[in-house]
């Protein structure tokens, strides 16, 4: 029987909560990180892959980014592109100091934003022995732009009322991260908030709350360019249906990565976490995981 417990690590004196999911008998087992999307904590389906990956004999660490869930840091839902990006380093480099994973047998697995942070590590780590992504966000322009103008016309107020707070020192200006279209949100697209809320299980927490001027970084952050420095082999899985992004944008990223391989799937942004089509993207990236991680069982 797999067991998770809880754990944690600091990046710049800040905790991040974390959990690990070892697999049964003993190690040092191959592992993965695993990198959350835009506002998601540990709580929000990522235990049908802690369990999935350990029964498969490859351990997990999951984590909430700072100032957000579980992990400390203030001002709450301070949603930075940078600092997402050092919290998964530093979740890497927490793995390795671990007796009980092989730090030769180490990859990174990332859902949606989380796939824009987990290309952008990979870029630029040479230690990683897999990469997968799915449903990834690897273009901001492109996801804002499926809002559509006035979608940003009307989040730009919030936006140079936050900056101003943030450069005064006050409290910051929190616009909702998702709301239905015509709402003042980071994202708008139709649909969006019912697949938001088809991840969020009974019992879990979803703060529907962002830094306005944060958004900013959603839309301008890019993972297209940076491709084909990821040294790793690399499985995209590409939901052909794409709520938030033109899929042809993930396509070219597993087009220039050199080892990239891209899988295609007849399912939107959100059904990939959903049965059916859930035990089919999980078996293709377990047999991913378990070729390039070397897992023998």
């Amino acid at each position: 029987m797999t067991t998770t417990l809880a754990n944690s690590f600091t990046v710049d004196g800040i905790r991040c909560a974390a959990w690990i999911t070892m697999p049964e008998g003993p190690g040092p087992h191959p592992a993965v990180v695993l990198a959350h999307g835009l506002g998601a904590t540990h709580d929000i389906m990522l235990s049908q892959y802690e369990q999935n990956f350990a029964a498969a004999g490859i351990a997990t660490l999951a984590f909430d980014y700072r100032h957000t869930g579980a992990s400390a840091g203030s001002p709450r839902q301070r949603i930075s592109m940078r600092r997402h990006r050092a919290d998964v380093h530093a979740a890497l480099d927490y793995l390795r100091t671990r007796d009980d994973v092989d730090p030769n047998r180490i990859g990174l697995w990332g859902t949606s934003l989380g796939a824009m942070h987990a290309l952008r590590v990979a870029a630029v780590r040479h230690d990683l022995a897999a990469v997968v992504v799915q449903c990834p966000i690897v273009y901001g322009p492109a996801a804002a732009s499926r809002s559509g103008l006035r979608a940003v016309a009307r989040l730009t107020p919030s936006i140079l009322a936050d900056a101003v707070r943030f450069l005064l020192g006050r409290e910051r200006r929190y616009v909702p991260i998702v709301a239905v279209p015509g709402s003042i949100a980071a994202v708008t697209v139709p649909g969006a908030l019912e697949g938001w809320d088809s991840t969020t299980p009974p019992g879990a927490t979803f703060d529907n709350r962002i830094a306005a001027a944060n958004a900013i970084g959603l839309a301008t952050v890019t993972a297209t360019r940076h491709a084909r420095h990821i040294a790793a082999p690399l499985l995209v899985c590409v939901s052909n249906n794409e709520t938030l992004m033109d899929p042809r944008h993930a396509v070219l990223v597993a087009a220039r990565a050199p080892r990239g391989t891209a899988r295609h799937y007849a399912a939107d942004h959100f059904e990939v976490y959903h049965p059916p089509m859930l035990s089919t993207v999980l078996a293709d990236q377990t047999r991913f995981l378990t070729e390039h991680l070397h897992v023998s069982r």
